[in-house]
């Protein structure tokens, strides 16, 4: 299918993609990478009036650190984060996660923000940034706001932006020392949208646990430190709370049944990932 028409417009700064968010309202659409946009406009899932171009945006391009935190601009691309030095020091779940986003050629046009504003149940990064407790600075006409990533997805492809805003950047907090981290997914083929995907972070005496894939939006849990059979449980227990259905993916018994055993392992690699 092709897109219906819209007027497209290229901006040249932050404050002009703004002001064209505020006269326009619902009615625009920002595109970055365009990863997840295009594919929506060409099957008619999204017809905005207007599709505002960030993607040339000189102020939307840094990657920097603010506060002991790495600090993502709108229109940084995801292979560009990835090969950002010292992340795999810096940001391990970080480095862990991203090749498993789609293939080197999306990865080298989607965007980490966009990837984020889109909220895909099943996307790498929105699982990190909760995980991780990261933060979305979110931008206007009006001004700025902060929002935690865990109350900015808000449900499948749903989030707290408002009609007038764009995410100016994202934050993903640096790793802290005592802490191991780890993730993994399955999917039916290397580069495909996660079935079940799985990021912990431990400590000596803490286990944070997040699963994506399963539910609309994903499922952070905070535990003690558990072993054996109590993490069987709890991971059992999760398993169930989450609200696994079927599809033509996988089945609920396949979701859950990844949630134990992927769980387990992934915990089990960012404890010995202790350091």
């Amino acid at each position: 299918m092709k897109p219906g028409s819209f007027d497209y417009v290229r901006a040249g700064c932050l404050a002009e993609a703004l002001e064209i968010l505020r006269a326009e309202g619902s009615s625009a659409r920002v595109l970055a990478g365009g990863q997840s946009l295009l594919p929506m406009l060409s099957m008619r899932l999204a017809r905005p009036a207007v599709v505002v171009d960030i993607s040339r945006t000189q102020d939307l391009t840094a990657i920097g650190t603010q506060n002991g935190q790495l600090v993502v601009s709108a229109s940084v691309s995801q292979a560009r984060l990835l090969t950002e030095p010292g992340l795999d020091q810096s940001h391990p779940l970080l480095a862990a996660a991203m090749p498993w986003i789609g293939h080197a050629q999306t990865r080298a046009r989607g965007t980490v923000c966009g990837s984020i504003a889109h909220a895909d149940p099943s996307a790498e990064l929105a699982l990190c940034l909760i995980a991780l407790h990261g933060t979305v600075r979110v931008a206007s006409a009006r001004g700025r706001r902060i929002v935690p990533g865990g109350e900015f997805i808000t449900g499948m492809m749903t989030t707290d932006l408002r009609d007038d805003e764009l995410i100016e950047a994202v934050s993903f907090p640096a790793a802290k020392p005592g802490t191991g981290y780890a993730f993994n997914e399955f999917g039916r083929r290397r580069g495909d949208f996660a079935i079940v995907s799985v990021a912990a972070v431990a400590t000596a005496s803490t286990i944070e646990v997040t699963i994506g894939g399963v539910d609309d939006t994903p499922a952070h849990r905070s535990w003690s430190r558990l072993d054996g059979a109590a993490l069987d449980d709890a991971l059992n227990a999760l398993a169930w709370e989450i609200n696994a259905r079927d599809d033509i993916h996988a089945s609920a018994r396949l979701r859950r049944d990844l949630v134990r055993a992927l769980g387990r392992r992934v915990i089990e690699e960012a404890i010995e990932c202790i350091v």
